[in-house]
């Protein structure tokens, strides 16, 4: 009797348990689809967020390249109105953009470079076809200082007329520094590769570790075990055709999305990956609530849903935080290109003021050049006009060495030599310069030396010396006549025992200057204008060189002014105290007269015709003669055919074809006759500071006479150079 009613209420336990477990298992079912679609949206959301980054990278590398591509072509106008094209790229300064800047002549095959090499086309490969702004890109290579690098190449036109082919390396570094630092938390992995080559040509700062130290595409593959010929497929195809790929492929075990990233219409790409679990950092959350949701079903339906809607906030909430991460790059990318944008700015004001201060005696070496022309039959006015033109090749002359200073400063190719001197001496030359320079202007110059505790120090004694003559030099321009100027060098307290600590001031009662100009007394190309000074000649670099000096000396600088009252320069340094006192030296000999060259007879090493033709001229005026050659290996072979004694001395270039000037008097001193170690070789090259001097000693000559030519100089070196022999 009872059977019955337990019976049927088993099925009914049994019917609402199955409706229990079939309702927990709808919602289980419901709930797990709607995680995986949230989950699978996000992760194509997130794989969005990275095409976007991409996206922008690749627009950022596109706009340098088309800034510098802009630059470039502001350089070939400038080269194409350049009276000699190929001494404006050879004078050309380098900068942390632009490497090496090259020109070929029409018609020639081999150009110049601002590095001082000869250049050719043939280095390059431009096969690949691609281009910038209508300008064709090489193939990247490693240039000479180790890094990787690309070429771009454009026609130099003047007058509707190709007069060349402008070339100017660029490397890749300059890309890194408008890259954001890293993106997807640093664990985005990234490379740019030459699509040509499949060389990876630079790995930016802070996009993930590199632990293989990839160097192509192959080696990519191989170190990632990317083996499946249907992505190797996919990626040649992206190569081939310049479009964009994402794959999924393991890496080291762990899942990620692969990526090769056209940029440039495809001459270039990015590649890399992101790990997965990087991307979809928001479905492994929505994975690990499923599992608490599956378990919380089990014993509640309203935990499933509470627990259901605190995923759906927390989800909501990661989703914001990665849009405000992906603005924030965005920001960054655009900071990085507004930064590009203004450096290029900075280089076109640069050039604009170079342009300005080199036309300027350029201007008038030519024009007085025509008039010299008109009125070759007026002695006095030839006279007139060769000491302008003179005067103002000086100043074209200044100008030059001073920007090759400033480059070299800020290179950091400058060496401070230290050696002992008296300070003495030092303030007695710089009266001995100063003094009738401000006596010829009426003005007053006095010095006074006090509280200097130590005779003799150790430092860089041209350095000081050229420290005190940019000062003094400005000083008297700035006076005017009648004025004062006072140089004081004063001792202050010792910090250390071992150093002695002193103040230089320059002080002038001249023009002054602005408390706006003061803000930029330091900066290149900069110069007080006024009604009163504006006459006054100069490069604008001699402060920003003389601060530099300061500062590489471990010195500090200063400046007050006040206009019409005069001007107050301090320089405070901290020179090292000789311990012990020199020893007693011979008085220094006298400066040697200027030597006669009459009836010497010259061996000269010179590949320009111009400036060959110039020294035969100038040597015969002074009675002597001389015979040239084109390079130095004709001069090691002309002088190795000479009878003794047939040639006085021997003239040598450096920068020459086939054999250099510094081979060649390697091998003339080398030569087994008797008097090839005791022929005077001098040096004559545009090649004139500190160091080529000492690399024309070391290579075995006996002086070194830099271009321009001054005949009174080399009338000298060769009266010292008689006088040594004579001594011997």
């Amino acid at each position: 009797m009872n059977e019955r009613p337990n019976s049927q209420k088993t099925q009914r336990g049994f019917s609402l348990l199955f409706s229990i477990i079939l309702i927990f298992s709808i919602f289980g079912a419901t709930i797990f689809a709607v995680s995986r679609r949230m989950a699978n949206e996000m992760s194509e959301s997130a794989i969005q967020n990275l095409s976007e980054s991409l996206d922008l990278i690749q627009s950022t590398i596109e706009a340098i390249l088309r800034s510098q591509a802009d630059f470039q072509l502001l350089i070939a106008q400038e080269v194409a109105q350049a009276e000699n094209p190929e001494t404006y790229i050879r004078t050309y300064k380098r900068n942390q953009t632009m490497a090496k800047l090259s020109l070929i002549v029409s018609g020639e095959t081999e150009g110049v470079s601002n590095t001082g090499d000869r250049f050719t086309e043939a280095e390059l490969d431009f096969s690949a076809g691609g281009a910038v702004m209508g300008l064709a890109v090489s193939q990247s290579y490693v240039n000479y200082m180790g890094t990787w690098a690309y070429t771009m190449k454009c026609p130099v036109e003047r007058d509707g007329q190709v007069i060349g082919t402008l070339y100017a390396e660029y490397i890749y570094d300059t890309i890194d520094q408008s890259l954001p630092d890293g993106f997807y938390n640093k664990q985005a992995s990234l490379y740019i590769m030459d699509s040509q080559s499949q060389r990876f040509v630079l790995k930016p700062k802070g996009m993930g570790k590199r632990s293989a130290g990839h160097l192509n595409l192959a080696d990519f593959y191989r170190a990632n075990e990317i083996g499946n010929t249907d992505i190797q497929a996919e990626v040649e195809a992206c190569l081939d055709t310049g479009r964009n790929a994402l794959f999924y492929h393991d890496i080291r075990d762990e899942q990620a999305l692969n990526y090769m990233w056209s940029v440039n219409g495809g001459t270039i790409f990015l590649v890399g990956y992101v790990p997965v679990a990087a991307i979809q950092q928001e479905g492994r959350t929505v994975n690990q609530n499923i599992m608490i949701v599956v378990v919380s079903l089990l014993a509640a339906f309203l935990l499933c849903i509470g627990l259901y809607y605190r995923n759906w906030r927390q989800q909501e909430k990661l989703r914001r935080e990665q849009e405000a991460e992906r603005k924030r790059y965005s920001q960054q990318l655009a900071e990085a290109l507004q930064a590009a944008q203004i450096a290029s700015e900075s280089k076109t004001m640069f050039l604009s003021n170079m342009s300005h201060d080199i036309r300027t005696p350029m201007n008038a070496v030519l024009g007085f050049t025509s008039l010299l022309a008109r009125d070759a039959e007026n002695p006095a006015k030839v006279r007139e006009y060769t000491q302008k033109i003179t005067a103002s090749g000086q100043h074209l002359l200044s100008l030059i060495n001073d920007i090759l200073d400033v480059s070299k400063i800020e290179s950091g190719k400058v060496v401070l030599n230290y050696e002992r001197f008296a300070l003495d001496d030092v303030v007695s030359s710089v009266d001995a310069i100063i003094q009738p320079i401000a006596r010829a202007k009426g003005q007053q110059f006095h010095l006074e030396t006090t509280d200097i505790r130590h005779e003799y120090l150790v430092g860089d004694e041209t350095r000081i010396n050229q420290i005190l003559i940019n000062l003094l030099s400005n000083a008297v321009k700035y006076t005017p006549e009648g004025g004062e100027i006072w140089l004081r060098i004063i001792g202050l307290k010792q910090r250390s025992s071992q150093y002695e600590h002193i103040r230089i001031e320059v002080e002038d009662n001249g023009y002054g200057m602005t408390p706006e100009y003061l803000e930029t007394i330091f900066d290149a190309f900069t110069r007080a204008e006024n009604s009163t000074t504006n006459k006054v000649q100069g490069t604008g670099l001699g402060m920003t060189i003389t601060k530099s000096i300061v500062e590489l000396m471990g010195g500090t600088i200063d400046v007050r002014s006040q206009v019409d009252q005069g001007t107050l320069f301090r320089v405070e340094l901290e020179l090292r105290v000789l311990e012990e006192a020199p020893p007693d030296k011979a008085p220094p000999p006298a400066p040697e007269e200027a030597g006669d060259l009459t009836g010497m007879r010259f061996l000269a090493a010179e590949d320009n015709a111009i400036n060959a033709e110039i020294l035969a001229e100038l040597l015969d005026i002074e009675g002597a003669s001389c015979e040239i050659v084109a390079d130095g290996r004709l001069a090691v072979e002309r002088f190795q055919r000479a009878e003794p004694g047939e040639f006085d001395a021997i003239l040598m270039d450096v920068q020459m074809p086939v054999m250099n000037g510094h081979e060649a008097a390697r091998a003339i001193r080398a030569l087994a006759r008797e008097d090839a170690g005791r022929i005077p070789i001098i040096a004559m090259t545009a090649n004139a500071f500190a160091e080529d001097e000492k690399a024309a000693l070391d290579a075995g000559m006996d002086a070194h006479v830099p271009k321009p030519l001054n005949m009174e100089q080399l009338r000298k070196v060769i009266a010292q150079l008689r006088g040594r022999k004579g001594g011997q």
